[in-house]
């Protein structure tokens, strides 16, 4: 975690949470009208990294003063079961206002092959729990696995979620030389 934070330093900005709204008329999978979107890129010409965090169970401390120091703003996916037995590390975080808890279900299944009443379960169960604890509901869901179909976007819909979020590079399947931005 700390060195993916320094490979970015020298960007102009980090910018690490996705504010609904920022992708309107960005790519998003238009099959299933009235569902919510699938965001997997956000145009802009600004030099900008949208840097996310899944799961929760790593706590790492040096990560969350780097966030809290460099005042870089963060999205977290979370598990509610990751962030039940130190849930003060998370809610000091929030407590910063940089950063925003947004659901990646309860125990991490991949939602295209559960019936409706699971995926429901998963989502709007790490929903409810998130909110309970954050005080505040997720409104933005992380789809374990990147996998998504139009009956997962229309539980998520469902369940309060306005926008599908997934991702473009993941840090741990990276070999030696990251990806080139873009491609």
């Amino acid at each position: 975690m700390v060195a993916g934070m320094k490979r970015i330093r020298g960007y102009a900005a980090v910018l690490v949470v996705v504010v609904l709204g920022l992708w309107g008329g960005g790519p998003a999978q238009a099959v299933g009208v009235g569902l919510p979107p699938v965001v997997v890129r956000v145009p802009t010409s600004e030099k900008v990294v949208f840097l996310t965090i899944d799961d929760g169970w790593t706590h790492d401390a040096e990560a969350a003063r780097m966030l809290v120091e460099r005042r870089v703003p963060a999205t977290l996916f979370l598990l509610p079961g990751a962030t039940a037995y130190d849930t003060g590390y998370f809610t000091d975080l929030v407590g910063d206002g940089r950063v925003a808890v947004e659901n990646h279900t309860v125990n991490h299944p991949d939602l295209t092959t559960l019936d409706a009443a699971g995926k429901d379960a998963e989502v709007c169960g790490a929903r409810e729990q998130l909110a309970a604890v954050f005080g505040k509901a997720p409104r933005l869901l992380r789809p374990p696995y990147g996998a998504v179909d139009d009956e997962v976007r229309l539980a998520a819909k469902g369940c309060g979620v306005k926008a599908l979020v997934t991702w473009t590079y993941d840090f741990t399947t990276w070999s030696q030389t990251p990806p080139t931005p873009g491609r």
